[in-house]
């Protein structure tokens, strides 16, 4: 592997290694929202083999092994071990017997060929070192007539919270790198993920996922607790601290009866492996 390849994924682990701890956070559970409703579009059956790639705390793969009960199974993978440590804890507390947890790199699966019926990757496309390449490699592990399902963020989730956070924190000095999160944030992109000549039956789907928070420290809570966490811990404790009042007031206009909109819009792409 390319030591720019290997350092940017020790940064990730490093990431979500430390956001694992809050990653569950009621602010948060527009996760398990998109979860349930990514299996209602994949729509697994009983005795089927589901790889979860990236599957941080475990949503999807919960969503997954619930409707394969009793006898389909879950391979579930991800490369922070802080994130597969709160995966095992929500396995226990469903009491799931059908999901296997697994440290493992999205990009160099160590499964067979020809090996599951379903592959699901819910918001993690973004933080691999190449997206598009990782999709090729899935469809040896997929059997033939096996799907894929991924998850997206459109260009418009999270603002224009995320966008006001970006610039106070540039206003620092501090350089904020382009947003991974946003890379495929539109139709044509994540149509592009999947090569014609691996598979077909592309579609997408939208939903929003949005919810009400109750106030600007709720919004804080999903900074400190996302991948958004690894931007402001480039500054110093001075810096977070004027950031955070100057935030507060900027989502002070942005406050109704019902509390502030997160918007959280998800592009959901689907793909079949074909039989023959």
């Amino acid at each position: 592997m390319p030591e720019s390849e290997d350092k940017l994924k020790n940064h990730i682990r490093s990431i979500f290694d430390c956001v694992s701890p809050g990653y569950d956070s009621p602010e948060m559970r527009y996760f398990s929202f998109s979860a349930d409703y990514m299996m209602g579009l994949a729509k697994p059956i009983s005795g089927e083999r589901v790889l979860d790639v990236a599957t941080g705390t475990g949503m999807v793969a919960i969503a997954a092994a619930q409707y394969l009960d009793p006898e389909g199974r879950v391979q579930a993978i991800d490369i922070s071990e802080g994130m597969l440590g709160k995966a095992k804890q929500n396995v226990d507390k469903h009491a799931l017997e059908n999901i296997d947890i697994h440290n493992m790199d999205a990009e160099s699966l160590e499964f067979r060929s020809n090996d599951f019926d379903l592959i699901t990757c819910g918001f993690g496309l973004f933080f691999l070192t190449d997206a598009k390449a990782a999709i090729k490699k899935w469809h040896r592990v997929l059997k033939p007539g096996g799907r894929v399902i991924v998850s997206t963020f459109r260009q418009s989730a999270f603002m224009p919270m995320a966008k006001w956070f970006r610039e106070l924190i540039e206003e620092t000095g501090v350089d904020f790198p382009d947003s991974s999160w946003q890379q495929f944030s539109d139709n044509k992109s994540c149509l592009a993920l999947f090569d014609n000549d691996l598979y077909q039956d592309q579609k997408i789907t939208t939903k929003q996922h949005g919810i009400h928070l109750k106030d600007a420290n709720e919004w804080w809570n999903i900074i400190i607790n996302s991948g958004l966490r690894s931007y402001l811990d480039l500054l110093d404790t001075q810096q977070q601290t004027e950031l955070r009042t100057k935030h507060a007031q900027q989502l002070e206009d942005l406050k109704t009866e019902d509390g502030i909109w997160l918007d959280v819009d998800v592009i959901y792409t689907q793909a079949v492996k074909p039989s023959k």
